[in-house]
């Protein structure tokens, strides 16, 4: 806690002066042009990754940047409530969904129910991929590695169908109103691959930049 401290004592006196102006001008409002979901994992950092500024990006994270499908209900939906909030007021330009190498949310979908006893709202949220899970283990059985990026990779692509389910994302996505991004980052590497619809599949972001 000192450290954390020590590092808000800092921001005040030197980081916030540099960038006053800018604090300045953020103080009324935001105008974020980008919805960035991604997952709640302390090794991914949305504005270091796209070196982005404050005011820049409205983040949502959640335990295996998992995009529900869209509902009404009772009980408290985090994730859909800011999704909703982020397109219907602060009318986003861009939403990313972004995923990672080495994700401890994929890897508890195939834990034994033992390991989750004590996390009976991890289980229950995690029961949203379920479909994904017997997919995979249909190809991939025991094989470890294969099992962890076909469930990251495809657990990205279902949460881009579920952005869909959102009223009017769809309409803005027909009318170029708004474009839909599923990112891939390798921990180890820093390397980014972004999924292209048109061949269903995930490719380094340099190269989908050079055909933009």
């Amino acid at each position: 806690m000192k450290d954390l401290i020590e590092g808000a004592l800092k921001f005040m006196q030197e980081d916030f002066k540099e960038h006053a102006e800018l604090f300045e001008s953020l103080k009324n409002k935001q105008n974020p042009h980008t919805l960035f979901i991604g997952c709640a994992d302390s090794r991914v950092i949305p504005n270091l990754i796209t070196n982005t500024g404050p005011g820049e990006l409205f983040v949502i994270r959640n335990i295996g940047n998992i995009v529900p499908p869209y509902r009404v209900g009772d009980d408290f939906l985090a994730t859909t409530s800011a999704i909703e909030y982020a397109f219907n007021s602060l009318h986003i330009k861009n939403i990313i969904v972004c995923g990672h190498s080495n994700c401890g949310g994929c890897a508890a979908l195939y834990a034994n129910e033992n390991d989750l006893k004590n996390m009976p709202n991890v289980r229950k949220w995690l029961t949203l991929l379920e479909p994904i899970k017997n997919k995979v283990l249909k190809v991939a059985k025991d094989d470890l590695a294969m099992r962890s990026w076909m469930t990251e990779k495809m657990n990205l692509v279902n949460s881009l169908q579920n952005l869909l389910t959102y009223p009017g994302i769809e309409e803005a996505l027909n009318k170029k109103e708004i474009e839909l991004h599923a990112w891939y980052y390798i921990i180890e590497t820093g390397e980014i691959y972004e999924y292209d619809f048109s061949f269903e599949n995930f490719v380094l972001i340099q190269e989908r930049i050079k055909k933009v």
